[in-house]
């Protein structure tokens, strides 16, 4: 029996290896369609998973965005009720125009159980700079 801890870590899983093998449908399609986000990168609180696709569209179109890897690390889920808090420290290899990059981030996405299949969605996602990872 698959346990709320498990079936979250899955969907995390999930929505990481959508987004480091650049399955854009997939990655978009882990989150509710009223997600918000609060990127370190952003000027601003995007408000839906449309502006997020928006702003992707943006970073692809004039800065030859593309996602090369990623890994997730020291995981964790907090569980309260159909709200779960999966927190991780992320490591990102990208390419664009400039070149390749590896970024080092920690990342807060809050995912909610619900609908009629009772699958584990994400509704918020929040990105920082790994401040450790900068000064190591």
């Amino acid at each position: 029996m698959t346990t709320d801890h498990d079936a979250v870590l899955a969907a995390a899983d999930a929505l990481v290896a959508a987004f480091a093998g650049g399955r854009t449908e997939d990655y978009f399609g882990a989150f509710s369609a009223d997600a918000s986000f609060v990127f370190h990168t952003a000027d601003r609180r995007l408000d839906s998973t449309e502006e997020y696709r928006a702003l992707w569209r943006t970073w692809r179109e004039e800065d030859g965005f593309r996602v090369l890897a990623c890994a997730s690390e020291d995981r964790r889920v907090q569980l309260f009720g159909d709200t779960a808090v999966f927190t991780h420290a992320v490591t990102t290899r990208v390419a664009t125009h400039a070149g390749e990059e590896t970024v080092r981030e920690r990342e807060t996405i809050v995912f909610h159980r619900g609908g009629d299949a009772g699958g584990w969605r994400a509704v918020h996602e929040h990105l920082s700079q790994d401040s450790a990872a900068a000064t190591a």
